[in-house]
């Protein structure tokens, strides 16, 4: 059984006395419940991650980052390379995030690209699919999913279970629309499907997060769905005790 994993995109919050409070509250809520819950990790704006590898090194929490360049090193002003990520101890770094690829025209090569870039480093790359609410409308959600998906897969190939991938309704995010768990289940269950489509060994052992406004709620229901193995957690993640209740619901 694939254990459930909750990881908290922060986005672009933060300070170090924010940060310090809130790690301290996931920290020692933690504490003493090993294996009682979903695994859990925070993916934080770059600058804190020096303060994440201080806060959390030895602790039950993850940490990553929330993108990551597709080149090694080289003139890119403004990029991170996965490299300089692994430097600061990172886990995790998410990729292709909805609001990356809508604010920064981010395609699904260039998602792939940044996928295979953090495989090689040695990062586990949580690859982020979704539809909008126009394309849900017009009944496109699985195609635009497995156009999303097929770009990665292509590129990860034998190594699809070295990586996360997370289902994220973009119409669902941040609006208070949720889909229903059954709603949700059905696209994890396509994109399950699709993963076993390149590789049936593999395919059971892959992590599928929901990440369309996931609650303390709503995260039960949501994760005792067959194929939803945990959350990538937006504004819950930012509150100690809401990110303690979704991470304690995937047990």
């Amino acid at each position: 059984m694939r254990r459930k994993l909750v990881v908290g995109n922060w986005k672009m919050n933060g300070s170090l006395a924010s940060n310090a409070s809130l790690l301290s509250g996931i920290s020692e809520g933690l504490a003493g419940t090993t294996g009682s819950g979903a695994a859990c990790a925070v993916c934080v704006p770059a600058p804190y991650l020096a303060q994440c590898q201080a806060l959390l090194s030895g602790s039950q929490v993850g940490y990553g980052a929330q993108d990551v360049s597709c080149h090694a090193a080289g003139a890119f002003t403004g990029e991170v390379a996965a490299s300089m990520l692994v430097d600061f101890a990172c886990q995790y770094v998410i990729v292709g995030h909805s609001e990356r690829r809508a604010m920064h025209a981010e395609s699904s090569a260039l998602v792939a690209k940044k996928a295979l870039a953090a495989l090689d480093a040695g990062l586990t790359p949580i690859a982020c699919v979704g539809e909008t609410l126009a394309e849900r409308e017009a009944e496109q959600t699985y195609v635009v999913v497995r156009n999303q998906l097929e770009a990665v897969l292509a590129l990860v190939g034998d190594r699809v279970a070295q990586i996360v991938v997370a289902y994220e309704p973009v119409w669902a995010i941040g609006t208070g629309k949720t889909a229903t768990p059954e709603m949700a289940q059905e696209v994890h269950a396509r994109l399950r499907a699709q993963i076993a489509e390149k590789n049936p060994v593999e395919c059971s052992a892959v992590q599928i997060l929901y990440g369309g406004s996931m609650k303390p709620d709503n995260a039960v229901e949501l994760m005792a769905q067959p194929d939803i193995d945990g959350g990538l957690i937006g504004g819950a993640a930012l509150k100690a005790a809401d990110f303690l209740a979704i991470i304690r619901a995937g047990k």
